[in-house]
C-alpha cells in the first residue's frame, strides 16, 4: 500500500527510503562481519596487492566505529523518513521541512565524504578512474550521485514543492 509522502515521490522514494539505506547500512555489516575489519581498510584505497595481515586494535577500533556511522546514516534515511512519512501524512508543508532540513545535514556530509575520500587518495589514482575499485566508486561516484539528487530535491526537480521555493507568509 503506497503511503501519502507527497514531499518524497516517486525516484525520490525509491532512492532514499530504499536504496540509500541499504548502500549505508551494508557496509558496515561489511567492515563489521564478513569480509571483517582488514578487508574493509584494504580497501579504502584501491591497489593491486592484497591486504597484510590483521589491523592492530586501534585500527580496527576506527573501522567498527566508522562501520556505526554507516549504520546510523542508514537508521537515519530509513526509519525518520518513514516516520516523517507516517506521522505528517497530510502535511507536505512539514514533511518537506524536516526532509529538508535532514537532506541540509546528508548534503553537507556528502560534501565533506567526497572532499576526504579524494584528497586522501594517492596523486596517482585521483584522476585514474577505471583504476578505483568499488570502495572508491561508493566513496567518491555514488556519493556525487546522492548529492546531486538531494540539489535536485531542493531545486524542486520532478516533484511539487510544499515549501522550500515558496515565498514566506506575512501575517
Amino acid at each position: 500500500m503506497a503511503r501519502n509522502f507527497p514531499a518524497l515521490p516517486g525516484f525520490y522514494r525509491t532512492l532514499f527510503l530504499y536504496i540509500e539505506p541499504v548502500s549505508t547500512v551494508s557496509p558496515a555489516i561489511l567492515a563489521w562481519f564478513f569480509p571483517g575489519a582488514s578487508w574493509f581498510h584494504h580497501e579504502l584505497i584501491p591497489t593491486a596487492t592484497a591486504a597484510s595481515g590483521p589491523l592492530d586494535a586501534r585500527t580496527t577500533m576506527a573501522i567498527w566505529q566508522l562501520g556505526n556511522c554507516y549504520l546510523l546514516l542508514g537508521l537515519i534515511s530509513s526509519l525518520v523518513f518513514r516516520a516523517i512519512r507516517d506521522a505528517l501524512p497530510d502535511n507536505p508543508e512539514a514533511q518537506e521541512r524536516i526532509l529538508g532540513a535532514s537532506f541540509t545535514a546528508l548534503a553537507l556530509a556528502d560534501v565533506t565524504h567526497i572532499a576526504a575520500s579524494f584528497i586522501g587518495l594517492p596523486d596517482e589514482l585521483k584522476y585514474s578512474y577505471d583504476a578505483w575499485n568499488p570502495m572508491t566508486h561508493g566513496n567518491i561516484t555514488f556519493v556525487i550521485f546522492l548529492l546531486s539528487v538531494r540539489l535536485a530535491w531542493f531545486a524542486g526537480v520532478g516533484r511539487t514543492t510544499y515549501y522550500y521555493g515558496k515565498r514566506a507568509k506575512v501575517d
